[in-house]
């Protein structure tokens, strides 16, 4: 049975049409309402016959192929397939694919996949002060944080140590052990605004302040260099977590495994020995392959130091306990054109894709025009009360705000569209100053209005797009129609398949076959060995089971029933009874035994049925296709074609 995703391929490329017609053109095609024109008819046809893709048609036989096309979609919608609901998602959901295109600033996602390899070929080492703050924070204690990092900020300018700085203002829990040291960090590390502060602050200095999701952050960049790619290694563990190091000297074991190691002994043995590192060791001691940023920077220092592969650290010492690494392979950072679809990825995923929802957001305010009304949105202030947040607010309670929020193009959107959004996106939550939870959903229901405006105006600002719905469209009709009536037919009417093979016997039948054993053997020695135990009249499990016992090399074998020109060796023999022969190609020695020849003859259904099944649905189809065309009316406008025969042959 064809795939439907094959299926809708290969409607969309075969039989592409839109049913648009202009009075002043020649109707090539009338099928009831359905007026196809004679250029439509033409585009589609020089569409699908250039390149070397298909066959190609001739006029007469493409016009055959279009109207059982347009006579199976009408069809699909005369059964009401169209109408059903699988088929309103299904064609739904492909919707949404193809429009995100449309929907999606290409030229940003171009721009910042370009900035963010620039960056990844760099390597930043940076401090940093955070004053914490949540995007939920009311705006008195979000200013309240800023003041406090414009007050860190001023000491800094002063000239006091970063260090002392960031202990005394810094809410990072981390910053007691490392007084704000983040250690190397490349694109992708952080949160883009804070990737973007550290990227353009040079080093030896001290950033602006920037703001992100966490908070207000000061940074300080102490390093830049090259990217160190990406290294595999292997590693020796031995713990002084006291749990695990009860007895013994943790750097003493170390140091004598190092010893050990330095005479001659293998590094993978010693891992999988003594590391108390238990899933690594299983395989050695070997890690999934890191860059900068992903280890601790004790272990990331001595790994990227190793000058090639297979050199061996000297053993030293982290938060987790001792260490020996092996250097098992550096890979450098690849070029735009390797790592382009990586870095896509990564840029779609990270909060840097905000910045495209934005460009698109703005074009679409040019594009229909938009006007807005900030102060009809701080009505809402006042109008929710603490029943949101346990689920109980009713968009009743704004029954009175009529007013217009914003208007996009020919749309006006009000206040009450907004208090059903509120109501619609309620959930339970902790309690948090009105005004930042109403700017918040305003923004987010900002957004999806103006993104449903621009989608619902696809089809007639972009023509090929409407074609592309309709190739879906009319696909998935054929695909669940066809799929009715000809392909889980032909499967599931057992007494119709009987039939159909019964008239047609004669188009099944076995060739001549040969029920015969392939062994391939390790030498000729085993061969003679297989010659003697055949002519004993044992059979090849049994033989298999004598020869093997020395060794599993051997001997395998294959025994089945093989037709006529399906085997290469079986074709260079003569095929009798019991015959057997030697072959020595390509260094093997292979000996086939044909036990006993098959003469040719009748399958039965149960042997040829898949083949049966595929006539019998090509059957079924041409059967349906006399069906409609004795069931709807279609002229084909002879003068028109013969027109258009002269112009494309």
């Amino acid at each position: 049975m064809l795939h439907k995703r094959f299926y809708l391929f290969f409607i969309s490329f075969l039989l592409i049409a839109s049913n648009s017609a202009f009075a002043q053109e020649s109707v090539l095609l009338e099928l009831g309402d359905d007026k196809i024109t004679s250029s439509e008819f033409k585009r589609v046809y020089l569409k699908n016959n250039s390149g070397d893709i298909i066959e190609k048609s001739t006029v007469d036989e493409y016009l055959d192929l279009y109207v059982n096309f347009k006579l199976k979609v009408k069809e699909a919608e005369a059964r009401g397939y169209d109408t059903a609901q699988q088929f309103i998602n299904e064609l739904a959901g492909y919707r949404k694919q193809l429009a995100q295109p449309y929907l999606s600033a290409d030229a940003m996602i171009e721009k910042l996949k370009k900035e963010a390899y620039e960056r990844l070929k760099e390597e930043i080492w940076a401090s940093h002060i955070l004053i914490a703050s949540k995007p939920t924070d009311s705006p008195e204690d979000t200013l309240a944080a800023f003041n406090k990092a414009k007050k860190a900020k001023k000491k800094l300018d002063r000239g006091e140590s970063f260090e002392s700085v960031a202990l005394q203002f810094s809410d990072d829990p981390s910053v007691k052990a490392n007084k704000g040291d983040l250690g190397y960090f490349t694109a992708f590390h952080m949160v883009y605004p804070f990737e973007t502060a550290a990227y353009n602050t040079k080093k030896g200095e001290i950033s602006e302040i920037a703001k992100t999701r966490f908070g207000y952050h000061i940074l300080k960049v102490n390093d830049r260099r090259p990217n160190s790619g990406e290294i595999t290694v292997a590693h020796i563990l031995i713990s002084t977590d006291p749990e695990i190091a009860k007895e013994g000297n943790p750097e003493e074991k170390i140091r004598e495994i190092y010893e050990r190691i330095k005479n001659g002994e293998s590094f993978e043995e010693m891992a999988t020995q003594f590391s108390d590192d238990t899933k690594s060791a299983q395989n050695g001691g070997v890690l999934p392959i890191f860059g900068v940023g992903r280890m601790v920077r004790e272990f990331e220092d001595a790994a990227f130091a190793l000058q090639e592969d297979g050199d061996i650290s000297e053993p030293f010492q982290t938060q987790f306990g001792w260490h020996i690494v092996k250097r098992i392979k550096l890979d450098k950072m690849g070029t735009y054109e390797e790592i382009e679809p990586l870095v896509e990825s990564k840029v779609k995923k990270d909060s840097r894709s905000k910045l495209s929802h934005s460009a698109v957001q703005n074009d679409i305010k040019k594009q229909y025009g938009f006007t807005e009304n900030m102060k009809e949105v701080e009505d809402f202030y006042s109008i929710l009360d603490s029943s949101y947040f346990n689920g109980q607010w009713s968009a009743n309670k704004a029954s009175k705000l009529t007013a217009t929020i914003f208007k996009i193009g020919d749309k006006e959107v009000k206040q009450s569209d907004f208090a059903n959004y509120l109501e619609q996106t309620m959930r339970g939550s902790r309690p948090l100053d009105f005004r930042v939870l109403v700017n918040d959903r305003y923004k987010q229901f900002r957004e999806m209005e103006l993104f449903a405006y621009k989608d619902k105006k696809l089809e007639e600002e972009y023509p090929e797009f409407k074609a592309l719905i309709e190739e879906y469209h009319d696909g998935i009709l054929l695909f669940n129609l066809t799929d009715d009536l000809v392909w889980k037919k032909a499967s599931e009417d057992t007494t119709g398949l009987q039939e159909f093979f019964e008239k047609n016997k004669k188009d099944y039948q076995w060739k001549k076959r040969a029920d015969a054993v392939i062994y391939t053997l390790k030498n000729e020695e085993i061969s003679s060995q297989v010659k003697k135990l055949i002519s004993k009249g044992l059979e090849a499990d049994s033989i298999m089971k004598l020869i093997n016992e020395s060794s599993q090399l051997n001997l395998r074998y294959e025994k089945k029933i093989y037709e006529e020109g399906t085997h290469p060796l079986l074709d260079e023999m003569d095929w009798k009874k019991e015959k057997i022969k030697e072959f020595k190609k390509s260094g093997r020695v292979q000996l086939v035994h044909i036990k006993e020849v098959l003469e040719p003859g009748p399958k039965k259904l149960s042997e040829a049925r898949g083949l049966v099944i595929s006539d019998y649905q090509e059957y079924l189809e041409k059967e349906w296709i006399k069906e409609l065309r004795g069931k709807y009316d279609f002229k084909v406008d002879e003068e028109v074609l013969k027109q258009l025969k002269s112009e494309l042959d």
